[in-house]
């Protein structure tokens, strides 16, 4: 589901002969450091292959906490009569990965990042897992450079068209129970879950595919056995409700 639409400034501003960089900090609309904005640029994949330089994972790490807490904040405000547990599946709507690469294709995130070779040849720049997690790693930049305030305007903008579509989403905070539940109420039985992981010990990916009954609707990409499942509930539950 696309719910971000470009304006005619910002079309055109994708026909200028700008660097990827300049077209991000365009989109952003802030004056980040070159030096934060190439760690938030810098995936692992790219490290690894250049002497283990610094990677974008802990701004990532900080860019969740710092996103979960605005648009936690601005659910809260903007739905005032809706209840915890209505808040808590709009929040999950909003920041879940699918949602989160979208914004990142808005931004055009995925041509400004160094990523590794071979992450290169498999189409990494436009994996939702990469995108999503390189916007979190954004918003943790834009926090260390510019400060709280700044960062919560740019992410109220930004996010905007999303928490607006949030209601239609649909989603739990756990997408593993909201398939389950989703499943066995279109009595499609149990989901079930394989695991493939590759890479070294130190830079593990995990590849989840998610089947319901006999068809595999969903495939996810982490760090973990676990978030890659999560991710595949994720696109297996989006699945299950386009064929309802």
């Amino acid at each position: 589901m696309r719910y971000l639409q470009r304006s005619p400034s910002t079309r055109r501003l994708s026909r200028l002969a700008l660097s990827p960089r300049e077209k991000l900090l365009a989109h952003i609309g802030l004056p980040l450091s070159p030096a934060i904005l190439e760690l938030a640029l810098t995936h692992r994949s790219f490290a690894y292959e250049n002497g283990g330089i610094p990677t974008n994972e802990r701004l990532e790490f900080l860019g969740d906490s710092v996103l979960g807490i605005i648009v936690t904040e601005e659910l809260f405000n903007r739905f005032p009569d809706f209840p915890e547990g209505r808040l808590a599946k709009l929040r999950a709507a909003t920041v879940n990965m699918r949602a989160l690469a979208e914004v990142g294709r808005f931004l055009e995130l995925g041509e400004a990042l160094m990523i590794g070779k071979g992450e290169e040849v498999t189409g990494g720049r436009e994996k939702n897992s990469m995108l999503a997690d390189s916007f979190e790693a954004l918003i943790g930049a834009i926090y260390v450079d510019q400060g709280f305030d700044k960062t919560v305007v740019f992410v109220r903008r930004i996010m905007a068209p999303t928490i607006e579509a949030a209601e239609n989403l649909g989603a739990g905070l756990d997408w593993k129970t909201s398939l389950q539940e989703l499943a066995a109420q279109l009595g499609r039985g149990l989901p079930e879950y394989s695991v493939e992981e590759s890479g070294p010990d130190h830079l593990k990916d995990f590849v989840a595919t998610c089947t319901v009954g006999k068809s595999a609707l969903g495939t996810g990409e982490g760090k973990s056995k676990k978030e890659a499942e999560q991710r595949a509930a994720a696109a297996a539950f989006a699945a299950l409700e386009e064929k309802k």
